[in-house]
């Protein structure tokens, strides 16, 4: 008797004309994954462009602050896709794949702490691999905030290492030689990657989309033999720490807890709102650096805005939840 999987497939082929092509977007926590993801959504020239984002925390910002992209947007809240030939993400491929009309490209964005490697093999190593084509793996790497203390995890070297294309972005924010010197570290380690420095995200699409890169010589092992990838997090000692709450901020001593925060803390988001403002404001803070835009709601997703008024994830190593948590309800306009 068929598996569901090849029943699924079965069904599916009907509907294909051809492989979907797809493109992994990885990169460490605040590299400007989401950014690039707008940047594509909103120069795709009528291209229909299914994406998967993968968030790692309770609470869903990303997909809050991408452009519309319809029915096409799946979500994978709460987890990471990179843990292991990962079903839900098998699962949300099918079903975009057996859509009668057809997705000219798919994106997947994986977390900041994502292993790409375990991605590369649940598309190529089931039976997604006659419906989809891995067109390339692309590494976002900030250009401002980089250490190489953030490669100390193997899932983020694994970025660098399977990085196709390698995006250095945030170069408008370092001088010309700290580029310079950023480019030759990276091709210590992954000299065959292609290497495009960016502001922004911003990058001519014809280079980052439906390149076609040959991956018929990619070794499907980790460089490091006996990792359980199942129990990277834990290796790794990153968690997420989540807060929600229907009362605004005051703003003057939420930007106080911000400059006081841990500096275990490697990346902050979220969408807020203060007292005295009619506004939504979105916090990205990577490293020590953040900044907070206010936008109309209508702006700020494609999506319904969040039913409380702040929404915050912090994401590090060994995270003190109840001590951030605390921290912040002493800004709430209480």
């Amino acid at each position: 008797m068929p598996d569901l999987a090849t029943e699924i497939f079965t069904e599916s082929v009907q509907f294909l004309q051809h492989q979907i092509p797809v493109t992994i977007v990885t990169g460490f926590l605040g590299s400007g994954k989401t950014t690039l993801l707008n940047h594509i959504l909103n120069n795709r020239q009528g291209w229909k462009v299914a994406v998967i984002v993968n968030e790692f925390g309770d609470i869903d910002i990303d997909s809050q602050l991408l452009v519309a992209v319809d029915e096409n947007m799946v979500q994978l809240a709460n987890g990471c896709i990179c843990c292991t030939i990962n079903q839900s993400l098998v699962d949300a491929v099918w079903a975009i794949a057996k859509r009668v009309e057809s997705i000219d490209y798919l994106v997947i964005e994986t977390t900041g702490i994502a292993d790409p490697l375990p991605i590369v093999r649940s598309l190529t190593t089931t039976a997604l691999q006659q419906v989809t084509r891995v067109d390339s793996v692309l590494t976002l790497v900030d250009a401002e905030s980089f250490t190489s203390a953030h490669y100390s995890s193997e899932a983020a070297l694994n970025q660098l290492i399977f990085g196709d294309i390698i995006l250095l972005n945030k170069t408008d924010l370092v001088a010309p030689e700290i580029v310079a010197d950023l480019e030759h570290y990276i091709r210590s380690i992954a000299p065959n990657a292609r290497i495009i420095a960016t502001e922004h995200g911003r990058v001519p699409l014809p280079l980052i989309l439906d390149v076609g890169i040959d991956r018929t010589n990619v070794g499907l092992e980790s460089p490091k033999s006996g990792h359980e990838h199942s129990h990277h997090l834990e290796n790794d000692g990153f968690v997420a720490v989540s807060f929600e709450s229907d009362l605004p901020l005051i703003l003057p001593k939420f930007q106080d807890f911000l400059d006081r925060l841990s500096p275990d803390v490697c990346r902050a988001k979220g969408i807020l709102k203060f007292q005295g403002s009619q506004l939504h404001h979105v916090l990205q803070m990577s490293g020590k650096r953040y900044e907070m835009k206010s936008i109309s709601v209508e702006k700020s997703a494609s999506r319904s805005p969040p039913l409380n008024a702040n929404q915050l994830v912090f994401i590090g190593r060994n995270l003190n939840a109840e001590a951030i948590r605390t921290q912040i309800t002493e800004c709430l306009a209480i």
